[in-house]
């Protein structure tokens, strides 16, 4: 019980102490790059508490949850039909080394001639990124399932349907969520690199006109959303996560 109380303390406790020094060491700075953190909180507040949400913060999320909700979709599925299928998975291996060893970034330049600056591009450029963390996890998931249950699922002639879902995806489970939060990393990256190149909005656009207008405040109190933003999207993972794996936590403990 000590223990479940310490260590969430502790992941507030720090943070807290942590802005704590940088509003006490930055309360008399003068430097028009490092404004005090007290000044970057009213900006804080007057822009983000919620006057720019509709116009900023929505399409960034828009871009975030989209992209990385469909390289769930078909980096599981793609992943499980090449983790069962050996053949099927050498054939289309270099390809898929290619593409994914292909920046997603790179693709901006084209994705902009051919889509606009619209949402559906940047969407766009989060799945080209997002897809390989969830995919290449989910494959060397279903291909780590145990032997034991494979003979077991042979001996009592599962269909090929509850194979599937009764035991390869419960099996390789743990290592599609760790690629779902590697990928939820690379989704908030990818948006806000697409928004510096190919945007009118979000919170990337904002950032950049406020740095190209010399507004420090303005641009760190952007700095700042877009990490709480981050943050946030990594704890709704995690308590999914830890709702559907309750099982595997349970046997781990």
């Amino acid at each position: 019980m000590t223990r479940r109380i310490f260590l969430p303390a502790l992941s507030v406790l720090v943070p807290a102490l942590l802005m704590a020094l940088w509003w006490a060491l930055s309360a008399q700075s003068t430097s028009i790059f490092f404004p005090p953190l007290s000044t970057i909180w009213e900006t804080f507040k007057e822009l983000w508490l919620f006057d720019l949400v509709g116009e900023h913060v929505v399409p960034s999320l828009y871009s975030v949850l989209v992209g990385l909700g469909i390289s769930i979709v078909i980096g599981v599925s793609l992943g499980i039909i090449l983790g069962l299928n050996e053949v099927v998975a050498t054939a289309v291996g270099p390809l898929l080394q290619f593409m994914r060893y292909l920046p997603a970034v790179a693709m901006l330049p084209l994705a902009i001639q051919l889509m606009g600056i619209g949402p559906d591009m940047r969407v766009l450029i989060v799945v080209l990124g997002a897809l390989w963390p969830v995919l290449l996890n989910t494959i060397d998931g279903v291909r780590g399932v145990h032997p034991a249950l494979k003979d077991v699922a042979r001996s009592n002639r599962l269909r090929p349907s509850d194979w599937v879902l009764r035991v390869v995806v419960p099996s390789a489970a743990p290592q599609i969520f760790a690629g779902i939060r590697a990928s939820l990393a690379v989704s908030v990256i990818l948006m806000f690199a697409s928004e510096l190149l190919g945007a009118s909005q979000g919170i990337g656009y904002f950032i950049l006109q406020a740095q190209r207008q010399f507004s420090l405040p303005e641009m760190w109190s952007g700095m700042i959303l877009l990490g709480i933003i981050g943050y946030l999207l990594n704890v709704i993972v995690m308590f999914v996560e830890r709702y559907a794996l309750a099982w595997h936590h349970q046997s781990r403990s």
